[in-house]
């Protein structure tokens, strides 16, 4: 089985434990019936159904982190997976009269699965469509094709000096304030390191998907080299600007990320600095915000060492 089942480890074995638990009830009150009485059909529909659930269930296991909607649909399909369990199992069991448990067992889950498959479906859909608003609207106003980082759906350097130099000129000529974000992540390199440049890749993916879902529409996210980002924030004072950055640096705090190999969670921060732009180009602008992230991040290691 793969590491990445590693993550969900728990999940799987909860259900394995339901299901041998509910064929043992059945073997402990019933009796097993003869071959000439077993049901081919039934048995060929109801085991193929739950063999495609545990199918799906390994699916969506190895392809999403662990999570409120993982354990929705988890939690649906398992349900679904163990009322048809049950069923195939009555297919070989022959309970007494006197037993009402096995019916329950048989049809209860089924309604309760159905129902938490479509809250997880629903959140899922959410997530998808945040994702898929955000990247259609840089898609509209911002990105160009030539000026694409390779790893992020992201602008690279050159689209951010070229966005930024534009939107500058349109925030003077409209009279309204425009700021820029900076985070840069903190000791990023033990990442690579200690878990290798693939995982390190992933990590950055991942960290574009958080950020892009904690900005607001009209916010231009860019990959300006490595681990470090630039927001573009049209419309918006340094104020402001301040408690975005700080939001952008909780949400890379709180994120629970785990690793794809053993699945440990690898701890993340980042630094991040906020300015208004002054009545300057974009090249002055960025230099005037890396000077700020330096001192940031000299101001880092002197209390920490």
């Amino acid at each position: 089985m793969p590491s990445t089942f590693a993550l969900h480890r728990f999940k799987l074995a909860g259900l394995l434990i339901a299901a041998n638990a509910g064929l043992l009830l059945h073997l402990l009150a019933g009796e097993g019936k003869p071959v000439a009485a077993w049901n081919w059909l039934d048995i060929a529909g109801e085991g193929g159904s739950a063999v495609l659930l545990l199918i799906w269930i390994g699916l969506l296991l190895k392809s999403r982190p662990a999570g409120r909607v993982t354990s929705l649909l988890f939690l649906g399909l398992a349900c679904l997976f163990f009322s048809l369990f049950m069923d195939m199992v009555d297919e070989f069991v022959a309970m007494p009269d006197a037993v009402r448990w096995d019916g329950w067992l048989e049809s209860g889950p089924m309604p309760v699965g159905f129902t938490l498959l479509t809250l997880g479906i629903f959140h899922w859909h959410r997530e998808q469509l945040a994702i898929n608003e955000q990247m259609r609207n840089r898609e509209r106003l911002y990105r160009e094709h030539r000026q694409f980082d390779k790893l992020t759906p992201l602008g690279d350097a050159r689209y951010l000096r070229a966005q930024l130099q534009s939107m500058l000129a349109e925030a003077r000529a409209q009279h309204q304030p425009l700021s820029l974000i900076m985070l840069d992540m903190n000791a990023f390199n033990r990442v690579n390191r200690e878990y290798g440049q693939a995982e390190g890749d992933r990590v950055l993916q991942v960290l574009t998907q958080l950020l892009l879902l904690n900005l607001r529409q009209h916010d231009l996210l860019c990959r300006l080299a490595g681990d470090r980002f630039v927001v573009i924030l049209p419309h918006t004072g340094e104020r402001q600007a301040r408690l975005l950055a700080a939001e952008l640096a909780e949400a890379v705090d709180s994120l629970a990320y785990k690793s794809s190999g053993q699945g440990e969670r690898i701890e993340l921060s980042a630094s991040t600095v906020a300015l208004m732009a002054r009545n300057e180009e974009a090249e002055p602008l960025l230099e005037r915000l890396n000077i700020a992230m330096a001192r940031a991040k000299h101001s880092l290691t002197v209390r920490y060492g």
